[in-house]
């Protein structure tokens, strides 16, 4: 039994905060525009480097800036050997076919459409709390405010909605709903606060079930 992935939706039905663990693909980062800045970096495209912030190497450097001694043209300095070019870590784990903007459209369409089903079909006392394919299992925990957790594990994993509401009354409540540096219902931001972040990586690694080999 693992762990796979948390998301939580605001009352505007927006994604305002991810988290992964044990995922068998990289979520590809969502397209620019369509996700709420702060949701997580992981997920967030990343700005194209500014020409300006880009280090150039030039062999007709004329002048040693450590020692102002004149260089002939053509020649490196003796004092700036050149730099190895660094090779970005490559993943040996796939990425996703869709964008995380859409992944997470998805999800929060089969929340709404699943509950809605729920409703008409066993009354408003009845209420969706998790769901199983022979992949994964999704589990929700909704708020009165409106905040909806959402986590996929394992499909063998016992109800999640305790772990959920943990998660709400315990890192939420603290890092995100009492801090006065998150404004929520911004409907331009996220939640991804650091501290909230630490706070719900221990909680969930402190459960049994987190192990990816139990």
């Amino acid at each position: 039994m693992t762990i796979y992935s948390l998301y939580i939706f605001d009352r505007h039905c927006a994604c305002i905060y991810y988290q992964d663990w044990h995922r068998a693909q990289r979520p590809k980062p969502a397209v620019a525009g369509n996700l709420l800045q702060g949701v997580a970096r992981a997920v967030t495209q990343q700005p194209t480097t500014a020409l300006s912030q880009v280090e150039f190497t030039s062999p007709r450097n004329t002048l040693n800036y450590s020692s102002g001694v004149v260089v002939a043209i053509g020649e490196p300095s003796p004092a700036a050997p050149p730099i190895p070019a660094k090779t970005p870590p490559v993943s040996t784990v796939p990425m996703s076919k869709l964008s995380f903007d859409e992944e997470a459209k998805l999800v929060y369409g089969v929340i709404f459409s699943l509950k809605n089903m729920v409703q008409k079909l066993s009354g408003r006392d009845e209420s969706f709390v998790n769901y199983r394919t022979s992949g994964y299992k999704l589990h929700v925990f909704e708020t009165l405010t409106g905040y909806k957790f959402v986590m996929l594990t394992d499909p063998v994993t016992d109800s999640m909605r305790f772990v959920l509401r943990q998660i709400y009354t315990g890192p939420f409540l603290e890092y995100v709903v009492r801090n006065p540096l998150i404004a929520m219902d911004s409907k331009e931001r996220g939640v991804d606060n650091e501290h909230f972040r630490q706070a719900t990586d221990r909680l969930l690694r402190s459960l049994s079930i987190f192990s990816k080999n139990s």
